[in-house]
């Protein structure tokens, strides 16, 4: 008898759903990181998140505690993770029926030690809001790479913390902005077209640059797709094209040595980690 039949025969219902909430009195974000990082760990577990961010009464932590709690069910236990900083607060949603994490207090205690500081419980500082000269990074960090995305602009290309090199559609966008949203960095991105495959040589905007150039890859097969989903059944698209891209633009980061990585199976956050470590760049925001 299957595993996945009870012993009189029945199939077995279905793995019951599991609630989870992240909850934070600021926007969840890092809430919603951290708790998934440890969801990910489970990938046979279906889970139902929700985000339930700026808890900033203790009125609207009872609230939440009601919706926690009817969540809950005689088979299944709701997960919380929590980031809020603010100790009444904490305190009124951990009166919770569900099973609750703590990410932000219980490391607190310790943090205080070492330091011998006691916290501000500033819920603000998490994100930033706090330091106005770090947000205000952020914020031009962010413009920049909005000025400088796909080639589009090539004004102050030189202060560039970083320029992202790859063939249109290998992620180029996306972890620019993240680069530049979570890390403060000023990135430019660059697109590799096949004009550029006709020499050697770097494209004239980038050949003063190499040393800040960092260049993405993809597999044909991955790259075919997403291009198909823009422009189905275009050359831009076949994988004749793309093979001959990757080829070329591989070729040409090696004749430069420009670092590179494959982001065919890569998260945005992943590949931001990859590049800041293996260009030893700074986090400034």
């Amino acid at each position: 008898m299957s595993p996945d039949e009870r012993a009189d025969g029945e199939a077995r219902e279905p793995r019951s759903v599991t609630p989870v909430f992240f909850l934070a009195g600021g926007t969840g974000i890092s809430a919603e990181t951290l708790g998934n990082l440890m969801l990910a760990q489970f990938p046979s577990v279906q889970f139902r998140r929700r985000k339930i961010p700026f808890i900033t009464t203790v009125e609207q932590a009872r609230d939440v505690v009601s919706q926690l709690d009817a969540a809950m069910t005689d088979s299944v236990t709701a997960l919380v993770f929590s980031t809020v900083s603010d100790e009444t607060i904490r305190q009124e949603l951990q009166r919770t029926r569900c099973a609750f994490i703590d990410l932000f207090g219980s490391h607190l205690d310790t943090v205080e030690r070492v330091l011998h500081v006691n916290a501000t419980h500033n819920a603000a500082a998490l994100h930033g809001v706090g330091d106005a000269g770090r947000y205000d990074a952020r914020m031009k960090a962010i413009e920049f790479a909005m000025e400088h995305d796909d080639g589009a602009s090539l004004r102050n290309l030189e202060q560039a913390d970083l320029v992202l090199v790859a063939p249109s559609r290998c992620g180029k966008t996306p972890t620019s902005m993240y680069l530049a949203l979570q890390h403060g960095l000023k990135v430019a991105n660059y697109p590799l077209v096949e004009e550029d495959f006709d020499t050697g040589d770097l494209p004239r905007p980038l050949r003063n640059l190499g040393d800040k150039c960092f260049g993405l890859l993809s597999t044909a097969a991955r790259l075919s797709q997403v291009r198909g989903e823009r422009r189905p059944g275009s050359r831009y698209a076949s994988l004749a094209q793309c093979s001959f891209e990757l080829r070329r633009a591989e070729a040409l980061y090696r004749a430069h040595r420009i670092p590179s990585i494959n982001s065919a199976s890569m998260s945005v956050e992943e590949m931001a980690a990859v590049i800041m470590q293996s260009s030893r760049l700074p986090n400034l925001g």
